[in-house]
């Protein structure tokens, strides 16, 4: 179809349950190992994708290793689904949603080197044209803009470098070089295999090839600002897409740590010709961002995330705005319209998802996610209900090590937290 469905508002609630026994079992069978944290004694956990933070209190699934001088990190999470979308404008397909991730840190120069790989099989066992997703839109297929489906991960998510020092006893600096960023991992979405519809609202660049960040923090605070391309993805996901085009959009971002349970962001980004298919309009992006995690029960924990963002269309005066509440408790146990119409929409999400097992250190899980969207009375004859649903069944793997504690160098200031 040539038309395509906006979205001036995008709403999830997710709440997912896991249950079965937690990776921290797996632990007293492996050999200890020795954590590093990084500049001013900031934990590993902390670290999201690119350079946003997380509760320090976030669950980490991973497994490290010990090269030489280097920490080696290796983590992941892939989703064996199937998923059946409703209503007249619904699809199905059998899928594996999938990413994977490697990184190496060492000291350097009186500071922490980081060198970061993240890759996706998603081109080939999801395919070009994405997987079906009611009212999802963003990016391009042969040509024409995706609606009703969320488009695929390029292979490479990320090819960066980062190094970190502090240069005064509270202070520290930052330098960021990446190819594309990488999708934020939030523990709260962390057993949901579909994308969120506040997708683009919120992250639609983190996926960008050539980004230069700079920043400044303190143990609890960061103020960091970014040199990138601003242009989405092409429809060749094995490539790397500099189209041809220099670093000419910017933004911004503060984010603060008050506890170990939270982490708040803001941000505001100039984004420069994002979509090919209208290269003559660009948009200011902000947005918002409360995440938490806290401990429940013998090992488990509950991961909340209530996000806003926003897209300033220039020259359009159009200003669509998205919302997105997702929560993930994990017990620790074993239609024709005119082109560019914006609608309000929403979603309710619930999912649940069982650990069945462990093999060759992975940890498998069984999962089922379900979705009622709710659609304005313009869109029933297009969807055939105002109220479509859509169910996905997937199987997740990841790996099993996780809920290591770290320990600090020698020499290193030890910090304590109420």
């Amino acid at each position: 179809m040539r038309n395509i469905i906006g979205g001036s508002m995008a709403a999830l609630l997710a709440f997912v349950v896991t249950t079965g026994r937690t990776a921290s079992a797996q632990m007293d069978m492996q050999q200890p190992m020795q954590m590093h944290a990084g500049p001013l004694g900031i934990p590993e956990t902390r670290m999201g994708s690119g350079t946003s933070w997380l509760p320090d209190s976030a669950p980490m699934h991973a497994a490290h290793y010990m090269l030489g001088k280097w920490t080696v990190m290796l983590h992941g999470l892939g989703f064996l689904q199937y998923d059946w979308q409703g209503g007249t404008r619904g699809s199905n397909q059998i899928g594996l949603t999938n990413w994977a991730m490697g990184m190496a840190t060492r000291q350097v120069s009186g500071g922490h080197l980081q060198l970061r790989a993240m890759v996706s099989a998603e081109p080939w066992t999801i395919g070009r044209r994405g997987y079906p997703l009611l009212v999802q839109t963003g990016e391009t297929y042969k040509g024409a803009p995706l609606h009703d489906r969320q488009h695929p991960h390029d292979l490479f998510m990320e090819l960066a470098a980062l190094y970190e020092r502090s240069i005064a006893r509270t202070v520290g600096v930052s330098l960021y070089l990446v190819g594309p960023v990488a999708f934020p991992h939030r523990p709260s979405a962390a057993a949901d295999p579909l994308a969120p519809l506040s997708h683009h609202w919120q992250d639609g660049t983190h996926i960008t090839f050539g980004v230069l960040t700079a920043g400044v923090f303190t143990h609890s605070a960061k103020l960091e600002a970014s040199w990138f391309n601003g242009r989405e993805p092409d429809e060749n996901r094995t490539n790397f897409d500099y189209s041809g085009r220099s670093l000419d959009s910017y933004s911004a971002r503060i984010s603060v740590n008050p506890g170990p349970r939270w982490s708040v962001a803001a941000w505001y980004a100039y984004v420069k010709s994002p979509e090919a298919l209208r290269p003559a309009e660009s948009l200011h992006r902000i947005g918002a961002s409360v995440l938490t995690t806290r401990s429940v029960g013998q090992g488990g924990t509950w991961s909340t995330a209530l996000i806003y963002g926003a897209n300033d269309h220039i020259g359009a005066a159009s200003l669509s705005s998205s919302f997105v509440l997702e929560s993930n408790l994990d017990l620790g146990m074993n239609g024709f319209f005119p082109p560019m119409t914006e609608y309000d929409v929403a979603a309710l999400v619930l999912g649940y998802v069982r650990n069945v097992g462990h093999v060759a250190g992975l940890e498998g899980g069984l999962g089922v996610r379900g979705s009622l969207n709710f659609l304005p009375a313009g869109l029933e004859g297009a969807y055939g209900s105002r109220t479509p649903e859509g169910v996905a069944v997937y199987l997740r793997l990841r790996p099993a090590t996780g809920g290591m504690k770290m320990e600090a160098m020698p020499g290193m200031p030890e910090h304590h937290h109420e």
